[in-house]
């Protein structure tokens, strides 16, 4: 489903300047799966970053529930995703835990809990996934799954603070298992969706070298975060917001 973080890598120096200036810096050469060098080493410095995440297009309050319908390859599926009240240390970083549950014929196929901080300057970091897909209620893996600081996996950046048609950033960084990365594609859209209608919507597009067929379209609302999304090359999903609740 889209809700999730989805989908080249970027040049060097760039993900070195968005390391240095979003809460974090430092870099250093690393290496993907195929061996080719990748610039991207955030140094992350706990004191920087909160779990008040208030940034206008990744608000994250505990208590917040999302309910999004939408079709695969032709198939309805349902996803609840649940800004829950409990937090977790990764990689020395107190994050607020997201639950994220896709369903298909009213059974579970994936069940997720995610984790996010926010740093000083605004932006949203992503630190990590804790992923199970499921066939008829048990269980068939967990790919996918990652946590920053372990086995050389390093978060990145979900939302900028202030993002600028153009900016490209990493998401997350775990070799051969999690290389989703970013692209502002518009500011100041409009999407209609069940939930409602959106103005000054920001779209962004996504991809991942581990999918180099697949890019994504996702679309953010002020106030809201995400309410759509569709990939617009290597298959037929789409996703939409139906209702937002708190308690």
């Amino acid at each position: 489903m889209l809700t999730r973080n989805a989908i080249t890598l970027l040049a060097a120096g760039s993900l070195a300047l968005l390391a240095a200036g979003c809460g974090s810096s430092g870099s250093k050469s690393s290496s993907t799966a195929t061996g080719t060098p990748v610039l991207y080493s955030p140094t992350v410095v706990p004191a920087q970053f909160t779990t008040e995440i208030t940034n206008q297009y990744f608000p994250l309050k505990p208590g917040t529930v999302y309910t999004y319908a939408g079709t695969e390859d032709g198939v309805s599926q349902g996803n609840v995703v649940t800004v829950t009240h409990d937090t977790k240390v990764v990689d020395g970083v107190t994050c607020v835990v997201v639950h994220d549950v896709v369903t298909e014929n009213n059974e579970v196929i994936e069940d997720t809990f995610d984790w996010y901080a926010q740093d000083t300057a605004g932006n949203v970091w992503y630190f990590g996934e804790d992923t199970k897909t499921y066939e008829k209620s048990t269980p068939t893996g967990t790919k996918g799954s990652w946590e920053a600081g372990v086995n050389g996996a390093q978060p990145g950046i979900v939302m900028e603070a202030v993002p600028k048609q153009g900016d490209s950033y990493r998401q997350e960084y775990l070799a051969g298992e999690a290389e989703d990365q970013a692209r502002v594609a518009q500011l100041g859209g409009t999407r209609n969706v069940p939930a409602g209608s959106y103005q000054q919507v920001l779209s962004t597009i996504e991809y991942s070298a581990l999918e180099p067929n697949m890019l994504e379209q996702k679309d953010y609302a002020p106030g809201v975060g995400f309410v759509y999304g569709v990939l617009t090359r290597g298959g037929n999903e789409e996703v939409q917001l139906v209702k937002v609740t708190t308690d």
